[in-house]
C-alpha cells in the first residue's frame, strides 16, 4: 500500500504533462500499428467511451502485449477493464480547449499560462498527449464478484468534483478503494506502464511521459492520425 501524504505534498511532487521537460523528450517513432484490444479475450473493453470508428478500443501492438502481461499479474478473479485507448489528435485538442475555457471561466484572474498548466492536471496538452500516440489506456478493474471494483472515484472524475480523490495517491478514499488501486498499480507497473499521478486510471508506455518517468532517453510512440 502507498504511504499517504497530504494533498499539498502530492501536488508539489507531480510533474505535469505541461512541464517543458516532457515536451523536451525526443521521439524516435517505432511505427508499431494500432490494434484492437477487443481481440484479446482475456481483457474486457468497456463501451462508455465508444466512438463510431472504434478508436477508443485501439492501442499500439506493444501496449496490447503489456496489457496482457498486466492481466496475468492480477490476483485470480480480477480483470482489466479498458475504457479508452487511442484518441485522435483533433479530439484531444477539443477536450483540452474545453478544459482551459472552463478554468478561465472559474478563475478569470489566472493568466493563460496558468490555465494551460492547471488544465494539464486533467487533460493532456495536445502536443504531448499520451492518448494520441496509442500508448495510453484509461482502465479500471472488475472483481471476482463480477462487479466493477470501487476505486474511490469514477474513471474521468475531475479534481474539483472528486475533492482531488482522482489523484492516484489521494488519502480521502476508503480502504477498499486504496486496496483496489494498489492491485491495479502493481500489475500495471510490473508490465512496464507508468501512471499519470493526477488520474488513477491513466497508464501509458512508450510515450514521452513514460520516457521521462522511466528515465528513458527516447519515446517510441509519437502522435498518430488514425487510418
Amino acid at each position: 500500500m502507498p504511504e499517504w501524504r497530504s494533498l499539498e505534498d502530492l501536488v508539489a511532487d507531480i510533474v505535469l504533462l505541461a512541464d517543458e521537460r516532457i515536451s523536451a523528450v525526443p521521439v524516435r517513432e517505432c511505427h508499431e500499428p494500432l490494434v484492437d484490444v477487443r481481440e484479446a479475450a482475456e481483457i474486457e473493453v468497456d463501451g462508455r467511451q465508444a466512438d463510431p470508428d472504434g478508436d477508443y478500443a485501439r492501442v499500439r501492438l506493444g501496449v496490447l502485449r503489456r496489457l496482457r502481461r498486466a492481466q496475468s499479474c492480477l490476483p485470480q478473479g480480477y480483470r482489466l477493464v479498458v475504457v479508452e485507448g487511442y484518441r485522435p489528435p483533433e479530439l484531444q485538442e477539443s477536450y483540452f480547449a474545453e478544459r482551459v475555457a472552463f478554468l478561465r471561466e472559474q478563475h478569470p484572474d489566472w493568466p493563460a499560462a496558468r490555465a494551460h498548466r492547471e488544465a494539464s492536471r486533467y487533460i493532456s496538452p495536445p502536443e504531448v498527449a499520451p492518448h494520441t500516440t496509442g500508448g495510453a489506456v484509461d482502465l479500471t478493474l472488475r472483481g471476482p464478484d463480477g462487479r466493477l471494483c470501487w476505486m474511490g472515484t469514477e474513471v474521468n472524475a475531475t479534481p474539483e468534483d472528486s475533492q482531488e480523490a482522482c489523484y492516484t495517491d489521494a488519502a480521502n478514499i476508503s480502504h477498499e478503494a486504496a486496496a483496489n488501486r494498489a492491485r491495479l498499480r502493481a500489475a500495471m507497473a510490473r508490465a512496464g506502464f507508468v501512471n499519470y499521478p493526477t488520474e488513477w486510471w491513466h497508464w501509458s508506455t512508450g510515450d514521452r511521459y513514460w520516457a521521462f518517468t522511466a528515465g528513458e532517453a527516447l519515446a517510441h510512440y509519437g502522435p498518430l492520425r488514425a487510418d
